[in-house]
């Protein structure tokens, strides 16, 4: 059987986690989060990183330094993960979806100012595939409307727009090291803030709203509890494993790449015949071959295209099933304009498997059957 998703492992992990073990530092902040943290700055150009328990935590902490309400609302696309909208619904805010452009799956950057209202207060687009977003576009609306701009760059990690890397472009941007993300931590994720002033209340937030980590840095003589907070921080065991991965980024993402370059090549006489459509990846854009998809005629096709392949003991998936068509999208957001293309389109996505160390002879076999599907 060859899995949709198998997590990423170098070797190296099982050394780090008893290193951290080993220096009796298990908790939260430990020698390793501060390597994860320091990589992921250097990394991106961000102001600042830190790991969190998770890209839904990280978004989370970006919902309360963007200080957004009950009554506010924020724009974001339909097509993507319940936790983009969860963090602004749970501080009492309106999701408003916006519709998604066919060829990228992003949101539609022309679409975005219609829908900003006197209660917007930030935009959020999410980098799906890791493939950016019109940033250009969208950083000036929300700079001509004092608004916010906060990156799901959940997918995003090593890919970038126009030279900058995805989360680093907004005020704020989330990472996610989620077993199934390019590297992972099991559970994790990450925020990166661009500017200073937020920092310290990101800590403040992050440490059971506490001044903790000033204290560990020897800042203040006793850390005291300074405003609102929960316990966001990851153990640094966690924090290990994923540093395992980060020190072979390059080397992982290679080793993606060619895999996804592999699906392509293979698949591109089928598009030609247009039984198919491949992804798309602005000339401006890299990508990180987070994920390789294709799209087939509709949802009948595409339900038995799975079908097919699991037969042949391949996991193929499909992905989000629209947030404004879920019940707690009708409950607590609004979809602004016309659904275009959010709903046919993610009707018609198939994800293919992709994973660090899947092989070229695995590739080969799983063009091989979509090849099979499609003569028939």
């Amino acid at each position: 059987m060859i899995n949709f998703n198998v997590p990423p492992f170098t070797g190296r992990e099982y050394d780090y986690i008893k290193e951290a073990v080993d220096n009796q530092k298990i908790c939260g902040d430990g020698p390793f989060t501060k390597r994860c943290n320091e990589w992921i700055e250097k990394k991106t150009g961000c102001n600042k990183a830190l790991l969190t328990t998770s890209c839904t935590h990280a978004t989370e902490l970006a919902a309360l330094l963007a200080d957004i309400k009950e009554g506010d609302e924020v724009i974001m696309p339909s097509y993507t993960f319940v936790s983009t909208a969860d963090a602004f619904v749970l501080r009492g805010a309106t999701p408003v979806f916006v519709d998604v452009r066919p060829d990228t799956m992003n949101i539609d950057e022309n679409k975005i100012e219609d829908a900003v209202t006197d209660k917007t207060r930030a935009i959020v687009p999410v980098h799906y595939a890791g493939v950016g977003c019109e940033m250009d576009v969208i950083t000036d609306i929300a700079k001509r409307h004092d608004l916010l701009v906060i990156e799901d760059a959940a997918q995003g990690i090593m890919s970038t727009y126009k030279g900058k890397a995805l989360g680093a472009i907004g005020d704020f941007g989330c990472f996610s090291f989620h077993e199934t993300k390019n590297f992972s931590m099991g559970e994790g994720g990450a925020i990166l803030i661009k500017d200073e002033k937020y920092v310290e209340k990101a800590e403040i937030f992050r440490e059971k709203g506490t001044d903790r980590s000033k204290f560990y840095r020897g800042q203040v003589d006793k850390y005291r509890w300074q405003d609102f907070g929960s316990s966001y921080l990851p153990s640094d065991m966690n924090a290990a494993y994923l540093w395992a991965q980060l020190e072979l980024a390059d080397e992982i993402t290679k080793a993606r790449m060619d895999r996804w370059e592999q699906y392509y090549k293979r698949l591109t006489p089928l598009a030609e015949s247009g039984r198919i459509e491949l992804p798309y990846v602005p000339e401006y854009c890299t990508h990180n071959a987070h994920m390789f998809y294709i799209k087939a005629k509709d949802l009948k096709e595409r339900t038995d295209l799975i079908s097919f392949l699991k037969s042949k003991d391949i996991l193929a998936v499909f992905h989000y099933v629209p947030l404004h068509t879920a019940p707690a999208g009708l409950k607590y957001g609004r979809f602004d304009g016309t659904d275009e293309h959010t709903t046919t389109e993610s009707d018609r996505l198939v994800r293919l498997p992709m994973y660090y160390r899947l092989t070229e002879k695995d590739v080969d076999y799983i063009c091989d059957m979509v090849l099979e599907f499609y003569k028939k």
